[in-house]
């Protein structure tokens, strides 16, 4: 689809619109998983000692911080860019972005009071980011006719979870010059976005009078979700005795008090006179079965990245001769054929759906992830990277097909004045589904090493001649602590027995030896695998059952609008379509006809009207058609 340039050289509006959102998109995402593999420089950069008791929690909230408050906040804020304006909304976000952006960068002194900086700013980052996120593809929806959303939305996208793979790269790039670095682009993307932001978007939504905020809605739930992604963040950390937090009552509860809120958000915005979404979005077919998709897509997805990372880094590159200090590079550069495939499937699903509907590429898209993470399990922890770097660049490929025509689909199927917090769900359902992949990932990982990586520590220390009492020293380090360790490019082995006092006891070629890169991620390989093992067969069903979801999201479903350009193309569809009339209300419904009903514009250009037009081979019924 050619760019067309109007007289003068200007490019047209919408590919500006285009261009603006994609970059507040592709900002948003890329700062979801910069940090991921920053940290061991951000952790030497502050000083900030990987094994010290409770620094496990300081690692999990610089990285989950920001997004627990992008899931908790996007639906609030595409709801408010519905009622306020969602240009507004979104140039605020890239200010706000950029000013957190530049307190990381400034972060003041070391240690625990740098970290607790850290996260607090990389919180004020999540505000921006929502704010982004929640009103992107709504702008986006706004700007393009409906023969145009998929390409333009496929765009959007690829450049949104293009940006989670991309930001691995970046951060090892950047955290081998510097820490500060990693923020210091951040701040300058973000102010030259603000500006940018301000000058070209135009307000698509108009004020309306009347118009409340459901705060008892938007209260409920924002403290519901905080309270139960919180609980998982903390489960997957030690508690006393145990290797995890499940046992800890505070995780219990806030479990059950987040569920329960959740379960009162629900109630009251069915009785409220003016609720943050309207439930009846979840009776329209496409709307729930591609945000249920998402949801599986995302905590099969979400996983992934860290377990990829932590064996990167933590087991395969040091046995490959690579330093600890060097790995978070490295490991950056080994996992670009994830973003290659990303980048190459994307925008060409997006293209292929304007024409033929969502269900055939995101159904298989999602059955693409899941035979890929089968083939992750089958191959050995010391693997050949060939075989590896196939295995990633499908997966890519799968994400690429799944993510553009299913956010087209869903983005398309609600009514224009309900965009703003329909992409705020999507968005929702994404961060939420990440946060909890994290949770639920870590946690049988853990399990998995907990149950053998202590004898295997025992087996190895001892087969070294290291003193009864050492080994017993080490041994109780739980194995959370040893891996995130391995995972922050350090040798923990060195430090752990220089605790136990009996460093000096152990000749030096042994010491070396032990310290050196091939003995704790020889150790850890096995142990790992059994917990790899566990995690990839849960990624692997849930992408399936993300598949069968896609099967039941329907055909090709698009509210007829007049918002810009929302009709003066029309759509232009699968064989067996329907489209579907807005309901008018709000900014940007559907234009009534002479009996009420929207009417649009059919393939070959004639006015038809809503719920009985003739697309393709036979009548849509004005509800959905199968495709």
């Amino acid at each position: 689809m050619a760019i067309q340039v109007r007289s003068g050289g200007r490019v047209p509006h919408k590919w500006s619109v285009l261009s603006n959102t994609t970059l507040g998109m592709l900002m948003a995402t890329v700062n979801a998983s910069i940090l991921i593999i920053s940290l061991p420089a951000i952790f030497r950069g502050i000083h900030l000692d990987p094994l010290a008791p409770g620094n496990v929690s300081y690692l999990l909230w610089m990285l989950m911080g920001y997004l627990l408050v992008t899931a908790v906040l996007v639906v609030s804020l595409g709801r408010l860019g519905d009622m306020f304006g969602r240009v507004r909304i979104y140039n605020a976000g890239f200010a706000v972005f950029a000013l957190a952006s530049v307190a990381c960068l400034l972060t003041p002194g070391t240690g625990r009071l740098a970290a607790l900086w850290l996260i607090g700013w990389r919180i004020v980052q999540g505000v921006g980011g929502a704010m982004l996120m929640a009103n992107s593809a709504a702008i986006i929806t706004d700007t393009f006719p409906a023969s145009q959303r998929g390409t333009a939305l496929g765009v959007n996208q690829v450049a949104g979870l293009a940006g989670s793979f991309v930001g691995l790269v970046l951060g090892g790039v950047l955290s081998a010059w510097h820490w500060r670095s990693i923020f210091a682009v951040s701040a300058l993307v973000g102010v030259v976005g603000a500006g940018w932001a301000y000058r070209n978007l135009r307000e698509t939504v108009s004020r309306r009078p009347g118009v409340r905020i459901d705060w008892w809605g938007n209260a409920t739930l924002a403290v519901g979700l905080t309270v139960l992604l919180a609980a998982l963040t903390y489960g997957i950390q030690p508690y006393r005795d145990h290797v995890e937090g499940w046992a800890n009552p505070l995780v219990f509860g806030g479990l059950t008090a987040g569920a329960v809120l959740l379960v009162a958000f629900c109630v009251i915005e069915t009785r409220v006179a003016q609720p943050m979404f309207h439930l009846r979005l979840f009776t329209i077919q496409a709307f729930w079965a591609g945000n249920a998709a998402a949801l599986f897509n995302a905590v099969a997805r979400g996983g992934l990245q860290f377990m990829l990372i932590i064996w990167l880094q933590g087991i395969w590159l040091p046995l490959r001769g690579y330093s600890f200090e060097d790995t978070p590079l490295w490991a950056g550069i080994y996992l670009v054929p994830l973003t290659i495939g990303f980048i190459v499937a994307g925008p060409v699903s997006g293209y292929l759906s304007d024409r033929y509907g969502a269900k055939l590429l995101a159904t298989g898209g999602l059955v693409v992830m899941a035979a890929t993470f089968v083939g992750l399990l089958l191959i050995p922890v010391n693997f050949s990277y060939p075989t590896f770097a196939l295995l990633l660049f499908l997966n890519g490929v799968g994400s690429g097909l799944f993510s553009a025509p299913n956010t087209t689909a869903v983005m398309n199927a609600v009514p224009a004045g309900e965009r703003g917090v329909a992409s705020g769900i999507r968005a929702t359902f994404q961060n939420a589904g990440m946060v909890l992949s994290i949770g639920v990932f870590f946690s049988l990982l853990i399990a998995g090493l907990s149950s053998s990586l202590p004898d295997a520590l025992r087996s190895g220390l001892t087969g070294q001649g290291v003193p009864p009492d050492a080994v017993s020293s080490v041994v109780a380090v739980p194995p959370v602590s040893v891996m995130f360790a391995a995972f922050l490019g350090t040798n923990p082995i060195g430090t752990l027995l220089d605790q136990a006092g009996v460093t000096a006891q152990v000749p030096p070629s042994t010491l070396a030896h032990l310290t050196g890169g091939t003995f704790l991620p020889g150790v850890l390989s096995g142990p790992f695998h059994d917990g790899l093992i566990v995690v990839f067969i849960l990624a692997a069903v849930l992408a399936a059952a993300g598949a069968v979801v896609s099967l039941f999201r329907g055909g090709v479903y698009i509210h007829a609008d007049s918002t810009a350009g929302g009709s003066s193309d029309g759509p232009v569809v699968g064989p067996d379509s329907s489209v579907a009339a807005s309901s008018g209300t709000g900014a940007g419904g559907g234009s009534p006809s002479a009996n009420g009903r929207a009417a649009v514009a059919g393939p070959s250009g004639e006015r038809q009207r809503a719920g009985k037009s003739q697309v393709g081979r036979r009548p849509a019924t004005g509800r959905e058609a199968s495709q």
